[in-house]
């Protein structure tokens, strides 16, 4: 079985965890495979938006923990882990130049959680479930999610979750701002795709310099985003779906965005 599938819908596509049985944690053969799909999807001009769910019943267990079993009567070294597989896997999600959307279609624990929350719009269903389980088992939250659990939603909630690692629904994460949109369950798969289809239509090069502008926010004083936000609003301005999008308003028609550079 492919631990990764890929559904290429033209103008996007969809990428699917596929271990289901595992609840799609990961070992190291869907790592490698996801990292070749996000890196087709960023190479390919045609892909305008990506979209990420999970197999089954669940969207992703976090770390399969057989693969890191200890080795030699050792312990493992789970540092090696996060610099090979999931540090690249949160700046791979972050720095591609399109829309990931992400789709959690059940539990999302540990760094399962957190690879939703560094996708770009987070839509979930209704019976999904995020979990940051690593202080059941010893360990620190990972794969982002000590810096994206306080900037969404305080220190005070992301301590809480991370220490007592306790489950909160999906309606509980979209009103403390951890996600975008909480969706019925049998209504998520076309929903989804409804969105990751709306933004392939959308002016690409502005998305992503939208998506590049907020998350260097984050760490920039306001006067470098002052001097970003004109950088970047200057290189928009030179795309042709800049000059569609003005051509489109004064003709009071719907434009037709390429989604290319130049």
């Amino acid at each position: 079985m492919d631990p990764i599938l890929t559904d290429n819908r033209g103008t996007w596509r969809i990428v699917t965890l596929n271990r289901p049985d595992r609840l799609n944690s990961f070992n190291e053969a869907m790592h490698r495979a996801l990292a070749q799909a996000l890196d087709d999807a960023g190479r390919d001009d045609n892909c305008r938006a990506v979209l990420l769910t999970g197999a089954g019943r669940g969207f992703c267990a976090g770390q399969d923990l057989s693969d890191v079993a200890a080795g030699d009567g050792g312990p493992p070294d789970l540092g090696v882990t996060i610099e090979n597989f999931y540090n690249p896997l949160v700046r791979r999600i972050r720095a591609l130049n399109k829309p990931v959307i992400c789709a959690v279609n059940g539990t999302a624990a540990g760094a399962g959680a957190n690879l939703a929350f560094a996708c770009d719009i987070v839509l979930a269903a209704r019976s999904a479930k995020f979990i940051q389980s690593f202080a059941k088992i010893g360990l620190v939250p990972d794969s982002g999610g000590t810096w994206f659990l306080p900037r969404l939603i305080g220190e005070a909630r992301a301590k809480a979750l991370a220490m007592l690692a306790e489950p909160i629904t999906a309606e509980t994460a979209a009103s403390w701002g951890l996600i975008w949109r909480v969706i019925d369950d049998d209504k998520l798969t076309s929903d989804a795709e409804a969105l990751a289809s709306h933004l392939a239509s959308q002016p690409t090069q502005g998305l992503a310099m939208i998506k590049q502008a907020l998350q260097q926010s984050a760490t920039n004083t306001l006067d470098a985003q002052l001097d970003l936000e004109r950088d970047l609003q200057r290189k928009a301005g030179r795309t042709p779906d800049y000059a569609e999008g003005v051509d489109a308003f004064i003709a009071k028609r719907a434009p037709k965005f390429t989604g290319r550079a130049n």
